[in-house]
């Protein structure tokens, strides 16, 4: 049988996860029921019947853009809503969460020693691409959160080192998380390309079969050239901050960061949702 998400693995008394890749879609996906939001209730409940919860969740969104890394260290966290146009129920939402200052240190040493930029910020708030699966996964808002802003600027193998300082934290309990959107082009959304059950486009089963067949091999030559390597790249990522949160999870899983592709959908036949696991505890793992 195959563990759960949280494994028997032990070290220094805690209970270890594989860091993840979550694409977290639109925030609806907090009210209305979907394939994806069904394989976050099937996580949440790996999650609990885990050994321990994690000590803690340091999250990379695709909507929490800095210069410079930045983690966000307060002492808690209320929910942003970062997003406007949705109904009023939405906005209804709440998620407050404890922070975590005193792992920010921890994460701000490892950074600096990998010789990587820094800066740690007494301030709270999670993006909606935090809170939107946090809601899901650990509903009663009691595991610590600690946001980690990132330079969209950089490229895939610099994004790959800073998951590759964040590996030490894997051993220590530490969920890491990236978020964002395996296909993100909403140009397409905004035109009226399709509805939200319509069959999948072409360009976006051939870039999302590439992605889960390089991942499975660690092909990451490749992986970290994806805009010239993979399919429809640019059509799928007109502009590529959803996905580079993939690289610095698929890092963060150290020596062997194997992907395993825990969950696939798409909703208006172009935004895809799947979900990663990386490192040889995400490949025993079985589909949500």
């Amino acid at each position: 049988m195959r563990p759960s998400l949280g494994s028997t693995i032990r070290c220094m008394a805690h209970t270890t996860f594989p860091p993840l890749y979550i694409s977290h879609g639109s925030p609806m996906t907090s009210l209305e029921a979907s394939a994806a939001k069904t394989a976050w209730e099937h996580l949440a409940q790996r999650l609990a019947n885990s050994a321990a919860k994690p000590t803690a969740v340091l999250v990379i969104s695709a909507h929490t853009l800095k210069r410079e890394p930045v983690l966000l260290a307060a002492d808690h966290h209320e929910a942003v809503h970062d997003f406007s146009g949705f109904p009023e129920e939405l906005y209804a939402l709440r998620y407050p969460a404890p922070g975590a200052p005193a792992l920010a240190q921890r994460v701000a040493g490892l950074i600096q020693s990998a010789g990587l930029p820094v800066h740690t910020l007494a301030e709270g708030g999670m993006d909606h691409g935090i809170w939107t699966p946090l809601r899901t996964l650990f509903p009663l808002g009691d595991v610590p959160v600690l946001p980690l802003g990132w330079p969209p600027h950089w490229s895939p193998s610099q994004l790959f080192a800073l998951g590759q300082a964040l590996a030490p934290l894997v051993d220590e309990g530490v969920l890491i998380i990236g978020s964002g959107a395996i296909t993100h082009n909403l140009r397409l959304w905004a035109g009226g390309h399709g509805d939200v059950d319509a069959p999948e486009f072409p360009e976006s089963a051939a870039f999302r079969t590439w992605m889960v067949e390089r991942s499975a091999a660690a092909d990451w030559p490749a992986l970290l050239d994806y805009r010239r390597q993979a399919p429809h790249a640019a059509y799928m990522h007109p502009t590529d901050e959803h996905l580079l949160p993939f690289f610095v999870a698929a890092g963060a899983a150290g020596s062997n960061p194997v992907g395993q592709r825990l969950h696939e959908s798409v909703t208006w036949g172009h935004l895809g949702m799947d979900l990663y696991a990386f490192g040889p505890q995400g490949l025993q793992l079985q589909p949500l």
